[in-house]
């Protein structure tokens, strides 16, 4: 299985701003940190704002930061909300599945067996769990200095 952009984005938005506990992020800042799209990160951040796993603010000195600490953002629950349509093959969707074998086919029971074992063993952390080498983490993303010239040493 792998997963989207978007679910690999929201991930490293989430990382970011939870190193930084009452902080607010900016779109342009993480693009600058991550060197990834601003259209991909307000996507991501719409997203993270309509379900209510961050606050965000619009205008001059706004940006975005949790709204649930750490360890109340599960990664299962997050991914499951990211990857809505995981469809591991097409016999996984009720519609539009050409194979001949379907019906008789015992494929389908075993690889949604493992993809529920893969969010089972993704159930048992949190964003905290991610975020425990703090130091280390901080060091591969420091955060930009205030006049926005780069980051921080």
């Amino acid at each position: 299985m792998r997963l989207t952009t978007f679910t690999d984005y929201t991930l490293r938005v989430l990382i970011y701003i939870g190193l930084r506990p009452g902080q607010r992020a900016t779109i342009a800042e993480l693009a600058d940190v991550y060197h990834i799209s601003r259209n991909h990160l307000m996507k991501v951040v719409h997203h993270l704002g309509q379900t209510g796993y961050i606050e965000t603010l619009r205008g001059k000195g706004g940006g975005f930061l949790l709204a649930r600490t750490p360890e109340k953002i599960n990664i299962g629950v997050l991914i499951r909300d990211t990857e809505q349509h995981t469809t591991l093959v097409e016999c996984f969707t009720d519609s539009d599945c050409d194979c001949r074998i379907s019906p008789a086919c015992r494929m389908k029971a075993m690889l949604n067996e493992a993809l529920n074992a893969f969010y089972a063993v993704l159930d048992q952390y949190t964003l905290a769990d991610l975020i425990r080498n703090k130091r280390q983490l901080e060091r591969l993303l420091p955060a930009p200095t205030l006049a926005g010239r780069g980051p921080t040493t």
